[in-house]
């Protein structure tokens, strides 16, 4: 229970230094709750070092959905002592905290009991490594969730049958026993529900998988917090997908490699952070004059410059939307969780490939990094390959005048052809331009892929709206704030309108239109100094959000806290 007194939701967390496992301690507890049928929604925090600092995992759990962490804490694993100072302000009533030396810790004075869990100990008798030892943690944690062993170690196994750790499932079964041997109190059990088709992701992983259910080819990237486990994943498993990956020694290197493989006829992708793609602007207005198909994953993370690279911000909005000098069309599609990242990372590719332009899939820190539990449907989708100059006879014009905008594209080495393409201004047939009519043609010619796209836009999950449809009050927002402000809705007083836009170039005007419409108190909640959205709201709806909730000291919203301040507004 929290000091909010709700009884439904369980947080464990899970601290130490850089370089303990921390991160693999929460995603494997994720992973156990999951495969036992919890929803399960787990953070992870960190500084820019590679050893030392503090780090720490927040698994929050529920039999019902859960959308974001909860920061009251039910049960706290301190691998090291600042764990516990910097933790024990959350720690809820009868919080349990796990320590290594009961005697130098009293947590009494805030409610909670101490707890000794023999870490060191158990390490020699498992024979695993230090960074494993909050293995044992789990099997504590397992116990005081009333789950029978047996059924706990069944689970283990499959979570580390792939990784072949035995060690793990040895620490955890010697932390379930001793708190066993304790009789230690256990906490209320919560029923978990149906397993069925759910897995626990996260963001990056799952876009990555999006990308490759719509037939990627190959990705580059050059590694950048927090994008790079796209670059991990990909690379582990390319041999199982049949595609490459490819690590270039910068990031104008990563987008000029992947643009000359989509020349090439190969569907590619390259994913950054925000400051990786600003070294890509004259390579991005490439594709849009080149009428290149790309994807490009960009995560964004807290700026300027080098800013806080490991924490979280929404302020590259903007920026994405007017990237590149020049004007050319671009689509920008900005998903708030695992499942949506994956949609649309298979969007993406089959958008470029369809319409010959560049697409961006903005993702930021927490949707990048946050796991859930989630239902990725591979099996539907379809690989849209556009429209393909297979069989070009005589003359080919690489940018033919159509009425949709889109040219028949060919590749280099079709026999009997020429396929020119460059960064100039050009005619039909590739070559450099420049008359006035003819530039004038060619602006026109890729603008109207924009038109015929915003037309199709009818097709896509562009905005999608939550809670009491007819209420009065609305709550705008995109990217991951989805996910706090779903949470926070559970503890908001009044019925509420929430909407969310998933698309933010072409802007979906008519449907946002539809979803406000009659609204007479509009809050924008993003996480920006400037309220980025609420201006690109007015911008493209002529519709005016005065109530703003804006954070930008790279903190994330946290859901109780912000059904506060929601409630202030809603009184």
């Amino acid at each position: 229970m929290d000091k909010h007194g709700h009884t439904n939701i369980f947080t464990v967390v899970i601290g130490g230094a850089a370089g303990d496992g921390i991160k693999e301690a929460g995603s494997n507890l994720g992973r156990v709750l999951t495969k036992l049928g919890y929803e399960v929604f787990v953070s992870f925090k960190y500084p820019s070092l590679i050893r030392g600092g503090h780090n720490f995992s927040r698994v929050s759990f529920s039999k019902e959905k859960i959308f974001y962490d909860h920061s009251g804490i039910d049960a706290l694993v301190a691998l090291n002592d600042e764990t516990i100072h910097r933790h024990l302000d959350k720690l809820n009533k009868d919080a349990v905290v796990f320590v290594e030396n009961l005697e130098e810790h009293d947590v009494t004075a805030v409610g909670a009991k101490a707890v000794q869990l023999p870490l060191q100990e158990f390490i020699k008798k498992s024979g695993a490594p230090q960074i494993a030892r909050s293995s044992a943690a789990l099997g504590a944690v397992c116990y005081l969730l009333n789950l029978p062993l047996q059924k706990i170690l069944n689970v283990l196994q499959e979570v580390f049958k792939e990784k072949g750790y035995e060690s793990n499932i040895t620490l955890a079964k010697l932390g379930y026993e001793h708190l066993e041997k304790l009789n230690f109190r256990r906490w209320k059990k919560i029923e978990p529900g149906e397993v069925g088709r759910r897995e626990f992701i996260d963001g990056n992983t799952a876009f990555a998988r999006g990308i490759v259910a719509s037939g990627l080819d190959h990705y580059f990237s050059y590694p950048m917090t927090p994008s790079t486990s796209i670059l991990h994943f990909l690379a582990k498993q390319q041999k199982n997908y049949n595609i490459k990956v490819i690590q270039p020694e910068n990031e104008i290197a990563g987008i000029h490699m992947a643009l000359g493989a989509a020349y090439a006829g190969k569907r590619a992708a390259v994913g950054t952070a925000t400051g990786g793609f600003a070294l890509m602007q004259e390579a991005f207005s490439l594709a849009g004059i080149a009428e290149i198909p790309v994807v490009i994953a960009v995560s964004q993370r807290q700026g300027p410059a080098s800013g806080v690279p490991t924490h979280f911000s929404q302020a590259d909005m903007r920026f994405v939307l007017h990237s590149g000098h020049g004007e050319f069309p671009r689509i920008v599609l900005a998903p708030g969780d695992p499942e949506e990242a994956f949609k649309c990372g298979a969007d993406a590719l089959n958008l470029a490939w369809k319409y010959q332009l560049p697409v961006i899939v903005l993702l930021d820190k927490h949707v990048s990094e946050n796991s859930t539990t989630s239902v990725l449907d591979s099996s539907a989708i379809k690989i849209e390959k556009g429209k393909l100059e297979e069989m070009p006879h005589g003359h080919y014009g690489r940018y033919a005048l159509t009425e949709d905008g889109v040219s028949p594209l060919a590749f280099p080495g079709t026999p009997g052809i020429a396929v020119k393409s460059n960064s100039y201004e050009h005619d039909e047939d590739g070559t450099v331009t420049e008359d006035f009519d003819t530039i004038k043609k060619m602006q026109d010619k890729r603008f109207a892929k924009g038109e015929g796209l915003a037309e199709e836009m009818d097709k896509y999950e562009t905005v999608k709206v939550y809670g009491d449809t007819k209420s009065k009050d609305a709550i705008v927002f995109w990217g991951s704030n989805k996910t706090v402000i779903l949470e926070a809705a559970k503890f908001i007083k009044k019925p509420c309108r929430l909407v969310q836009v998933l698309w933010l170039a072409p802007f979906p005007t008519e449907k946002v239109s539809r979803a406000l419409k009659a609204a007479k108190r509009i809050i924008d909640i993003e996480s920006n100094h400037d309220a980025q959205f609420a201006g690109l709201l007015r911008e493209k709806t002529g519709i005016v959000a005065e109530d703003k909730i804006l954070r930008y000291d790279s903190r994330p919203f946290d859901p109780l806290e912000l059904a506060e301040e929601i409630n202030a507004y809603l009184k």
